[in-house]
C-alpha cells in the first residue's frame, strides 16, 4: 500500500502519438483534472498537442484521446 498521495495528470502528444511537453499541473482527483482540461484544451491544440492521456500517478485513467475532432 501507498503512503503518498496520487495525483492526476495528463500525458501530452503530438501526430505521431510521442510524448511532447505540456502544462506539468497535477490535481487531486479525476474531476478537478478533466474540468481543467475542458478549459485549456483549445490551447494545448494550438500548441501543438494532437491527444492526451490521463494518468492516476503512473497508470494510465484513459486515453489517448484527440484533441484534432472537435467535440
Amino acid at each position: 500500500m501507498h503512503d503518498r498521495p496520487v495525483a492526476f495528470r495528463w500525458r501530452y502528444l503530438d501526430a505521431s502519438a510521442a510524448t511532447i511537453d505540456g502544462p506539468d499541473e497535477r490535481f487531486d482527483d479525476q474531476q478537478e483534472a478533466e474540468s481543467w482540461f475542458s478549459d485549456v484544451w483549445p490551447e494545448l491544440r494550438e500548441a501543438g498537442v494532437d491527444a492526451v492521456v490521463l494518468l492516476d500517478g503512473d497508470e494510465e485513467v484513459y486515453g489517448p484521446m484527440s484533441l484534432q475532432d472537435g467535440t
